[in-house]
């Protein structure tokens, strides 16, 4: 291990034993050259380095013994801990100037000052050499405590943010599977088995693909792509020519990253109000392209749009599609991206729903901006 840590790749305070350490031999080192350079620049003979040395070996030792003192206080009451702080510190300061007393007193046997003296004119230097080491010590650990508690506060935001995403990443399967779900009870019970088996195996395939990734992960615009023609591929076993889906997808973004399953919403949205209440069916046009230094996704359709008010055109009634669903969106958006993102939702003036979704185009095997990891 390097004395002084001049090799370690890791922050200084990485190992707090090993910068205790650091810091207690440089200092004291630093406090023994200091007193020898400014005795011999004052005339004093070298005989003089020999009680010096002494007082640096003694304030090291008391030094440990009073670390020791204060890592037991220093989380106790801070009235019992600055009051037994100080005490010992008196204690030392004073042991400090005895023992530099009779070392000088052994050292010079004919020095007109007697033990006396000496201790009175050696306590004020040693006691604001040890008072110095004291709030040094002291500064040190509270500076470590705090970056302590506010590492623990950002593990806990990122934790709940993480469980944030996590939620609003499953309120979107258990609709999606009540809708295919029925749709293949309703094929069983008009007995057309190999509809149903075959939409079972696209259901298959799409819990695979999507349960593969963790719910808080980002995947490339290419893979969410991929898994919302798995989910097309589904809808078309209920719908078949009228859904009419189309895909304008600029490669220059598909390595772009984002919150999985982001779209599929928009999409289920987009089958329920415009291609199941019309007897032609609707298209739904997904498009992405670069916008600046952002990824713009637009998703439209040719339904009959939403009325003033955000209501379904063909009940009244309010709709999920301008609640859950739009809301999971722009929350987990918010979640990810913060305010680097965008989020529009309209109804054409004839008719047709449009979303347009804007975030930082972050390209995979870079940095992602948000929680989400894969």
């Amino acid at each position: 291990m390097p004395l002084f840590g001049l090799t370690s790749p890791g922050p200084f305070f990485g190992n707090k034993v090993r910068a205790f350490w650091n810091l207690q031999i440089l200092g004291w080192v630093a406090w023994l050259g200091l007193r020898g350079v400014s005795g011999l620049a004052g005339g004093q003979s070298f005989t003089f380095l020999v009680p010096v040395v002494v007082s640096a070996i003694t304030g090291f030792s008391l030094t440990l013994l009073l670390s020791v003192c204060y890592r037991a206080l220093i989380n106790r009451r801070p009235i019992l801990m600055w009051s037994a702080s100080f005490g010992l510190m008196a204690i030392a300061a004073a042991l400090w100037a005895f023992i530099d007393a009779w070392v000088l007193q052994v050292v010079n046997p004919n020095s007109e000052s007697g033990l006396t003296g000496l201790l009175f004119a050696l306590v004020y230097v040693d006691a604001t050499s040890l008072a110095a080491w004291s709030a040094l010590y002291f500064a040190i650990n509270y500076f470590l405590q705090l970056e302590e508690q506010n590492d623990r506060v950002l593990r806990l935001e990122a934790q709940a943010a993480s469980a944030q995403l996590a939620m609003l990443r499953y309120q979107l399967n258990p609709h999606f599977l009540f809708n295919t779900l029925n749709s293949i009870s309703t094929l069983v019970l008009l007995k057309q088995a190999e509809p149903a088996n075959a939409m079972l195996s696209r259901l298959s395939a799409f819990l695979r693909y999507t349960l593969a990734n963790e719910p808080t992960a980002q995947v490339t615009l290419a893979q969410e792509i991929e898994t919302l023609k798995l989910y097309l591929d589904i809808e078309k076993m209920r719908f078949e020519d009228r859904l009419r889906p189309h895909f304008a997808i600029d490669p220059a973004v598909s390595r772009a990253r984002l919150p999985s399953l982001l779209l599929q919403p928009l999409i289920e949205n987009a089958i329920k109000y415009a291609v199941t209440p019309q007897e032609d069916g609707a298209d739904i046009t997904i498009s992405a392209q670069l916008a600046g230094e952002n990824v713009r996704i637009t998703v439209s359709d040719t339904g009959a749009g939403l009325s003033a008010g955000g209501r379904d055109p063909t009940t009244g009634h309010a709709t999920e599609s301008t609640g859950v669903g739009l809301a999971n969106i722009r929350d987990r958006l918010a979640q990810a991206f913060g305010d680097q993102q965008r989020f529009e939702a309209q109804s054409g003036a004839d008719g047709g729903f449009t979303v347009r979704i804007e975030f930082p185009f972050q390209p995979d095997g870079q940095a992602t901006i948000g929680t989400g990891q894969t």
